[in-house]
């Protein structure tokens, strides 16, 4: 308005003409102004009372996710194609059976099992099946809409301020529980809010496991069987689990304890000999339900075989179809009309390849998974009869004895008796039970253990100096460890820990306890002339053990004698040993 004023520019409207030179009509048009943005800003506030009002009623979608679709009355129902379903399904199954996300994802990528995706279309929103990507297993699992819950407002918007300027954006997504609108039972869902519920627990401490509880997650591959099953009797943490040996997979359980702030570590013992005790408490448990294990076996096998051949006949069934209605067009076509008849044909023929190669995978599936002879069948049971010969076999993986374990098991409670060097294990069983075992603390190869000489070495240096320092004395005298590996950093704190000396990692500063370097710079001399004076019997100096850093006192540099020297040094540039002055060496024989 103020440059329309300042050049003469006249602004009209439907219902008359404005000169804003005039006062009047600055006025009526300022007037029209602030009324068109209330009535603006009404409609918007009008608009979204109305959308926040139909969503608290459950009724607003912007887009409903695979599986589900909206009757005319509103109403959120199942999608009546039964491939669509299923598909949905078999994600839930698939991660319930695996526990994790990403080894659910590579089972669909695997199998070439597509899933039903909303893809905008020629006709418009869509189904189209496509194989998945991670983030859509993902998506399917953390939506609480296939849970039958209603959920809105979960991102909410918030304000920053950006180069000065304040911006809105969406916030981080807030718990199902939390959004503007919860309705729990708002529809039929594809699993229930409990199993959700741990579903979520699961992915979240896969992902944010700062803990490293490995009781948590997938079971991995790692040789350790107990890993995360194990609690220390004495400060109540769970215990780790290290992997040693050369090739890095002998496992050893540790209670790092009160370590991370200066204490020592409450417990700690190596891993096969724990594991094989462990396994025949397990196993005579049980081994007496191997029977009844060797046939959910075989109904699992069937099962899955089962679970992929509906996936394919669902797959096979809609494309058959898609192949006959594209013959269908194909047939009702004018022959002459080439450009119509020969687009209809590609498709034709398109169809009918996909349907050709879904026939020669599922012909494929069924080579591979055939029917179990009644021979394969009775096997199955004497293996079970013989569960203990399968769980100690070869085939019977580290990750499917720790499935096996935490279904039974809630966790294992040990205790260190430091005078007879035992353990008691107290296992918590899923039903309640409690059972008890004790054993030996698994000791350390006898030709494999450090020596005495070696950890004397250690505790005396430990108190002074760094692991890194200690580790470089114990090399330059030509000591190895148990192994025969050279000695590091690493190696120096293993032992100390196992041995409860107490140290550092680095040098702890003491101002009034120099070495070689550090009794130089303080008098400001080079380090050959300490030496020159250590020699004379000028100096006096401490060493632990040969080609351990040299103790000086910071006192000894102070006396008379040394700052004779010095000083005659500095004047004449000669370094005077043989003075017979009896003042200079009195702080040789000064008694401690």
């Amino acid at each position: 308005m103020e440059v329309c004023q300042h050049f003469g520019t006249l602004i009209a409207d439907a219902e008359q003409i404005y000169d804003l030179n005039l006062i009047d009509d600055q006025l009526v048009l300022g007037i029209k102004g602030t009324l068109s943005v209330v009535e603006l800003s009404t409609l918007r506030l009008r608009m979204q009372a109305g959308m926040a009002e139909k969503a608290r009623r459950g009724e607003f979608f912007n887009t409903l996710p695979p599986g589900y679709v909206l009757e005319r009355g509103g109403t959120v129902v199942k999608s009546p194609d039964r491939r669509v379903v299923e598909a949905i399904e078999l994600v839930f199954a698939k991660f319930s059976e695996m526990r994790s996300i990403r080894q659910t994802f590579l089972w669909f990528r695997e199998n070439r099992s597509e899933l039903p995706v909303n893809k905008m279309g020629e006709t418009g929103m869509g189904i189209r099946w496509q194989l998945p990507t991670y983030a859509f297993i993902k998506d399917v699992l953390q939506n609480p809409f296939y849970a039958g819950a209603y959920v809105w407002g979960r991102r909410p918007m918030e304000k920053v301020v950006v180069d000065g300027q304040i911006r809105k954006r969406q916030g981080s997504p807030l718990k199902p529980e939390e959004s503007r609108v919860f309705i729990r039972e708002h529809h039929e869902g594809y699993t229930t809010w409990q199993t959700y519920e741990e579903n979520r627990r699961i992915m979240r401490a896969s992902v944010l496991n700062l803990t490293h509880d490995e009781s948590v997650g997938p079971a991995r591959a790692g040789q350790g069987i107990l890993a995360g099953m194990l609690r220390c009797g004495r400060c109540g943490r769970k215990l780790h689990v290290r992997y040693w040996g050369r090739s890095g997979t002998a496992a050893r359980y540790v209670c790092t304890g009160d370590f991370a702030s200066g204490g020592s570590y409450c417990l700690a013992f190596g891993g096969s000999t724990v594991d094989r005790r462990f396994s025949k408490e397990l196993l005579a448990v049980i081994a007496p339900l191997g029977v009844e294990a060797s046939l959910e076996a075989a109904r699992t096998m069937s099962g899955k075989r089962d679970e992929r051949c509906a996936l394919l006949a669902r797959q096979l069934e809609e494309l058959e179809y898609e192949q006959r209605r594209a013959f269908e067009q194909y047939n009702e076509v004018d022959p002459r009309n080439r450009l119509v008849a020969a687009e209809l044909e590609r498709r034709w023929n398109a169809k009918l390849e996909e349907v050709g190669r879904l026939e020669s995978e599922i012909a494929r599936l069924a080579a591979e998974t055939q029917e179990l002879t009644a021979e394969e069948e009775q096997e199955l049971l004497c293996l079970g009869r013989r569960f203990p010969d399968v769980w100690n076999s070869e085939a019977a993986t580290p990750a499917m004895k720790k499935r096996i374990i935490r279904t039974v098991i809630e966790e294992i409670a040990v205790i260190l008796d430091d005078e007879t060097d035992k353990l008691t294990f107290t296992i918590h069983w899923k039903g309640g039970t409690h059972t008890q075992f004790r054993m030996d603390k698994p000791a350390s190869g006898t030709g494999q253990k450090t020596t005495m000489e070696d950890v004397e070495i250690i505790r005396r240096m430990g108190a002074r100096y760094g692991d890194d320092e200690t580790a470089r004395v114990l090399n330059k005298l030509g000591r190895t460890t148990g192994k025969g590996n050279r000695w590091t950093e690493q190696r120096v704190a293993t032992v100390r820990r196992r041995h409860q000396i107490p140290g550092h990692r680095r040098k702890p500063a003491n101002p009034d306890l120099l070495t070689l370097g550090e009794a130089a710079a303080y008098c400001d001399v080079s380090q050959t002339t300490i030496k020159r004076m250590v020699e004379a019997g000028v100096l006096a100096k401490d060493q632990i053990v040969p080609w351990a850093p040299w103790e000086i006192k910071r006192e000894d540099l102070d006396s008379p004698a040394v700052l004779a020297v010095i000083e005659k040094l500095k004047n004449t540039g000669k370094l005077d040993l043989n003075r017979d002055d009896l003042s200079l060496q009195q702080s040789l024989f000064v008694t401690q």
